[in-house]
């Protein structure tokens, strides 16, 4: 994990889902939250929470809301902004007791946990803190990310970016030997079929697993026609009318997972 850490403590993650591409993510992840999550004042435990912004509007609209994140800096940040208690720890071992929440978010750490059996822990030790009942929202990152970031961006004819392409296409397995925060970290990218079965070995029933970003962030001239907020909805209302398109999930950089226990 010493890679990751270092990429998260170096990068303004705190920043990304503010703007850009990451303002659409993170707007399509409230939406699908806000059809799943009990009401407040439920208690929801946002693992992986980095700086708090998913903790912080939870707390905002009446939930009582519980950060953990494994990077000193984020969990710094997070109390920093107000969000409390903040824990700084592993998702694999979660310092919960059994069935104390309603709701878990697990919006980055199956990222980071590259084989398969760490993922399992994590989604296992998930099912234990979440109450009978109790519902858990698993976020992957896309097998054909990187490849689509890469024809977004211009960056397919860079000689650096071709062995990471494709050990992601071949093996879902993300390495950047070289450092360079544009190519990200240390990841695992799901297929995803693999989400949901790794969900459902978990002891999950698996009652939704959408494209988050959808093809929207493809849209010509991105930010400029998510600052319009006419523009905006159009983006959002197409993503949702397509997001039960099998042929069009792989377009989507993340995915969501919504599990039952």
């Amino acid at each position: 994990m010493g890679q990751v850490t270092a990429h998260y403590e170096s990068v303004s993650e705190e920043a990304r889902l503010r703007t850009g591409w990451g303002a659409l993510e993170f707007a399509r992840s409230q939406e699908i939250l806000h059809r799943h999550l009990p009401h407040p004042p439920a208690v929801v435990l946002d693992i992986g929470g980095a700086a708090g912004i998913y903790s912080a509007w939870l707390s905002s609209v009446g939930y009582r809301a519980y950060l953990l994140d494994l990077v000193y800096k984020h969990a710094a940040l997070a109390r920093a902004a107000g969000v409390t208690p903040v824990v700084q720890g592993d998702a694999r071992v979660l310092p919960y007791a059994d069935a104390c929440a309603d709701a878990v978010l697990l919006m980055g750490p199956l990222y980071h946990l590259t084989e398969r059996k760490c993922r399992v822990k994590a989604l296992a030790e998930v099912r234990r803190v979440l109450r009978p009942g109790g519902v858990v929202f698993a976020a992957g990152i896309c097998r054909y990310a990187s490849l689509m970031a890469a024809l977004v961006l211009g960056l397919l004819n860079d000689p650096n970016l071709a062995p990471i392409l494709r050990r992601n296409l071949d093996e879902g397995q993300h390495r950047n030997p070289g450092g360079d925060p544009l190519y990200f970290t240390t990841a695992y990218m799901h297929l995803p079929q693999e989400l949901r079965d790794e969900m459902e070995e978990a002891g999950f029933t698996v009652e939704d697993l959408l494209p988050v970003e959808g093809p929207a962030w493809l849209a010509k001239d991105f930010d400029e026609a998510w600052a319009d907020e006419a523009q905006r909805k159009r983006l959002l209302d197409a993503t949702r009318r397509v997001e039960r398109e099998p042929g069009l999930t792989g377009v989507s950089p993340h995915l969501l997972a919504v599990g039952r226990r």
